[in-house]
């Protein structure tokens, strides 16, 4: 299974049970996520962490 797939069958699932609010919770989710994995290794790392 593609992560394509993955995608479009979430994107399904969202429009047939209109679970809308779902969308901008994974959205947050994987941008803190993307945030975490890039400023890892950099300055800015004590910061961030520290926010949380």
């Amino acid at each position: 299974m593609s992560k394509l797939s993955i995608l479009y069958e979430f994107w399904e699932f969202i429009k047939v049970r209109k679970k809308w609010y779902l969308f901008p919770i994974i959205l947050f989710l994987l941008l803190l996520g993307v945030v975490i994995v890039f400023f890892e290794g950099s300055a800015l790392a004590p910061f961030i962490y520290s926010i949380f």
